[in-house]
């Protein structure tokens, strides 16, 4: 694993690096800003509610197994995810998602995470949460902290907002996140070779290559790799209390 920066190291090299809005602060979301993955709450508040078929449960645990064995590609896992959901109102997920975090996941923010955010922010930084997540579980987390800015996947809807089953494609995720990014950046003028990216996955090792500096977070093993063969400062941090 690359060299530990201690909390209080990455705080420093914010506030004294250079401010403005050409410098750029890309956000994972699971994992990275939130212990744990933020998904996992709407799937149990379906079975819990019995909005969930026994079929759809097996799938979802089938899909998640066969992902984590590297049997199926993300944009597969997540399509199959929305094609479960497909006819419901966008609206209503929204609301939930909201609630949803609100009484699941805002306790399992890394403090130390909305310090960092914070920190980007009264830099005048441009900050951004860029993830592979859906945006019922990524905008949430992005109003709790204040970012303006959110990159990550959107499912398809039809005219009277009613989800179609599809995800907007492309599909944001590894190098197409990477891409993502590089994008926003041409059309905010935000230099790339400045910014900050922060996030735990070996998917993300494309856009970690990319940044100026490249900060894993309790990186999993595919990032502690590329963060030892890249030299990147890494942070670990302690998992935030939970509750229930």
């Amino acid at each position: 694993m690359g060299r530990t920066m201690s909390p209080a190291e990455s705080l420093e090299e914010i506030g004294t690096g250079p401010g403005g809005a050409q410098v750029g602060a890309f956000f994972d979301l699971d994992g990275t800003l939130v212990d744990g993955f933020t998904a996992t709450a709407h799937a149990g508040h379906r079975i819990r509610q019995r909005q969930a078929a026994l079929g759809e449960v097996l799938g979802i645990i089938e899909a998640s197994v066969r992902y984590r064995m590297g049997r199926m590609p993300f944009e597969r896992l997540i399509v199959r995810a929305a094609g479960y959901l497909r006819g419901e109102s966008l609206t209503e997920l929204d609301e939930l998602g909201e609630r949803l975090f609100a009484q699941r996941f805002a306790h399992r923010v890394y403090p130390h995470m909305r310090e960092v955010v914070r920190r980007h922010q009264d830099r005048g930084h441009t900050v951004v949460l860029s993830s592979s997540a859906l945006t019922i579980h990524a905008e949430p987390v992005a109003r709790h902290l204040g970012i303006d800015h959110v990159l990550c996947n959107r499912f398809e809807t039809d005219q009277h907002g009613a989800l179609t089953g599809g995800i907007v494609e492309p599909i944001v995720w590894g190098s197409r996140k990477a891409a993502a990014v590089q994008g926003f950046c041409r059309t905010n003028d935000v230099a790339l070779q400045r910014s900050y990216f922060y996030a735990d996955g070996g998917e993300d090792s494309a856009l970690m290559q990319l940044v100026g500096q490249p900060r894993p977070v309790n990186p999993r093993p595919g990032l502690a790799a590329a963060a030892t063969a890249g030299g990147w400062p890494v942070l670990t941090l302690a998992r935030p209390g939970r509750r229930g």
